[in-house]
């Protein structure tokens, strides 16, 4: 018997905040006993928009809960199960981690206090597909996939991501983007979803600055959303710039799936960037994610990478151009 998942108001918004972008995108939600099915038929490669969700309390064992993600996930090259209540999952966890699937617990954080504002860094709104670079080194740090479902992910999720109006910052060296970030707005929320630094350039504190001024960018809304890893370090950055913990839930994907039906229909290549559904940050070895799409390319050829990367929310791209941040050494 499945129960209902008492909330506090906090987690309550989190969760409506989340499941408000599947109703948004998928033009399928079906009912399940134990919560709800979603999937997006124009985007069949895009992880976060094609899950089965587990919404309550359930006792529902690794062998049940994966045949009935199959069923209902059937034809696409992935499976993920998300669970709203980290707890419920942590029961199935060993065994799903087991039979190879990977699982990803996400602390939701809200804003609650205002972020310090850095000095000494130049932050700046660029185009789309300025950080392009950023992004091919991003996912060539997560999944290896192949190039054709590479090609259509890419396809898929700049289509999404312009379509939403998403925004992007950056940070600037020498005309060069080495950090950025991304944000969506959907009514009075926001999210940022993406934060992202050159590994060239990690430990100089360009991970706050760059948060702090999509932070800015997003004043006016009502709720401002991030999402971190909850077992790494990035959630006490998100503290320290204002956010509070609200919800956490967990991932479990599934990746090289095989379709058994129809494979997903492929895509043109496009010269989009690359990007993930989740807001990241990774500095140094910690890697922190915003609810990411994981994929990078299997292939060493730099014309191929440049050509099938892309991202999947309306995005926003900040800059910061300079090295130096007026930020104490211990920030990211």
């Amino acid at each position: 018997m499945a129960d209902a998942i008492a909330l506090d108001e906090d987690a309550a918004a989190a969760r409506d905040w989340h499941h408000s972008l599947h109703s948004a995108v998928c033009d399928t939600l079906t009912p399940w006993e134990h919560g709800t099915v979603v999937r997006a038929s124009r985007y069949p490669g895009y992880f976060d928009y094609n899950v089965v969700r587990v919404e309550r309390d359930t006792q529902i064992g690794f062998a049940e809960l994966a045949a009935v993600a199959d069923r209902a996930l059937d034809g696409l090259a992935h499976c993920r199960v998300d669970f709203d209540l980290a707890v419920t999952a942590e029961r199935v966890r060993t065994d799903f981690e087991a039979h190879g699937w990977r699982a990803t617990r996400l602390l939701w954080m809200r804003q609650r206090s205002p972020a310090p504002s850095p000095d000494g860094v130049l932050v700046q709104a660029v185009d789309y597909d300025a950080v392009q670079r950023l992004r091919v080194t991003w996912h060539r740090e997560d999944f290896e996939i192949t190039l054709g479902e590479q090609d259509s992910y890419s396809a898929q999720s700049r289509e999404l991501a312009l379509s939403r109006g998403a925004r992007v910052l950056a940070v600037l060296e020498h005309d060069r983007p080495i950090a950025f970030t991304q944000s969506v707005t959907v009514g009075e929320a926001a999210e940022i979803t993406h934060v992202y630094v050159d590994p060239e350039h990690r430990g100089r504190g360009l991970g706050t600055a760059i948060t702090c001024a999509a932070i800015a960018a997003a004043r006016g809304a009502r709720d401002l959303w991030i999402c971190a890893d909850d077992e790494d370090r990035p959630k006490e950055l998100y503290a320290r710039l204002g956010f509070a913990p609200a919800r956490t839930l967990t991932e479990l994907l599934r990746v090289a799936r095989r379709a058994r039906s129809a494979p997903a229909r492929p895509q043109t290549r496009n010269g989009a960037v690359a990007s993930a559904t989740t807001a990241r940050l990774l500095v140094g070895a910690a890697s922190t994610h915003v609810r990411p799409e994981r994929t990078s390319v299997t292939t060493e050829s730099p014309d191929v990478l440049n050509t099938c990367i892309a991202t999947p929310y309306a995005t926003t791209v900040l800059v910061l151009a300079g090295s130096a941040t007026g930020l104490p050494e211990n920030t990211v």
